[in-house]
């Protein structure tokens, strides 16, 4: 059962994942990681140039976010594809036809042991930090905003390139 799988509570919050017997890197903050700033994609983007910066920019997903910064979920190679197939897309609809919810978030504050938790199941995590935004009658709103998104192959260069074994 996931409810008594260390990995799944570790991920969505139910265990504490600073455990004894882990690697050197478990308890490092996500922070740490070489994280380069995403390049998002705006909800008027079509699904064919989406495809085109994607592949220009060397990625399998971007995130896809409101003018405000709002995240409305990823557009991936693979999910994109999937609806074309099946005919729910088109190249010319907008990428919100395509957008996937179903990922994983992460703060900057998060270990790379939570991290790897999520790299488990997921080809990605979203990195987000949470900013707190004041209107100007002094109300405050809570707003995640896209800091980067991180792969397996970022946690695996950063513990290959810092080994402290």
């Amino acid at each position: 059962s996931k409810f008594v799988n260390d990995n799944w509570m570790i991920k969505n919050g139910f265990l504490s994942d600073t455990q004894e017997h882990k690697p050197w890197w478990w308890n490092i903050k996500v922070q740490k990681l070489n994280i380069s700033a995403p390049f998002m994609l705006l909800p008027d983007v079509s699904c064919q140039k989406a495809i085109e910066i994607l592949q220009e920019k060397g990625y399998e997903q971007a995130p896809v976010v409101s003018e405000s910064g709002l995240i409305l979920g990823m557009m991936t190679l693979n999910n994109t594809l999937t609806s074309v197939l099946a005919g729910s897309a088109q190249f010319s609809d907008p990428v919100t036809k395509v957008v996937y919810n179903q990922y994983s978030k992460i703060g900057l504050e998060n270990s790379l042991g939570k991290l790897s938790c999520i790299l488990e199941n997921d080809r990605f995590a979203v990195v987000v930090h949470e900013q707190t935004h004041f209107s100007g009658n002094g109300v405050s709103l809570k707003k995640q905003m896209v800091f980067g998104v991180v792969t397996a192959m970022d946690l695996l260069t950063f513990v290959s390139r810092d080994d402290r074994r």
